[in-house]
């Protein structure tokens, strides 16, 4: 059986919760995330996404002064803006349970925490590779 530990990243980049947004948002644009997992002394405590951004900085189709902008990135903090206490899932579950999850929920990763402590993310890229590895003739 396949399990979520097989498949999961393990090299999460991750973000404090008293960070400013800025930081947040570096670390998505940078890594081309969709979402960054919030944690604190090593226990996940949310999880801030892309979406969650963007609503933090309002529509960017309203015309705004850049002055706002500034005060977002550097004054709002991640906390402010995250999801907290996200579902998660145990790098011992199976990947179909995985799936099933982020299928019902409508979301596109789970952070994968054991003893309370983040360990990994799966996410639908890491699904998608698998799958597209599956799908390769010759391997």
């Amino acid at each position: 059986m396949l399990l979520v530990k097989d498949l999961m990243t393990t090299a999460v980049v991750t973000v404090e919760p008293d960070a400013p947004m800025k930081a947040a948002v570096e670390k998505i644009l940078t890594g081309r995330f969709r979402r960054i997992p919030v944690v604190d002394q090593g226990r996940l405590v949310g999880i801030i996404t892309d979406r969650d951004v963007r609503q933090t900085l309002n529509s960017p189709v309203l015309v705004r002064e850049k002055a706002y902008d500034d005060y977002v990135f550097h004054e709002v903090r991640v906390a402010d803006s995250m999801t907290p206490d996200p579902l998660t899932i145990h790098p011992d579950a199976p990947v179909l349970e995985a799936v099933e999850t982020m299928e019902s929920r409508k979301i596109g990763g789970l952070p994968v925490v054991e003893d309370g402590r983040l360990v990994g993310i799966i996410t639908e890229s890491d699904l998608m590779h698998y799958l597209v590895k599956l799908l390769t003739p010759g391997r």
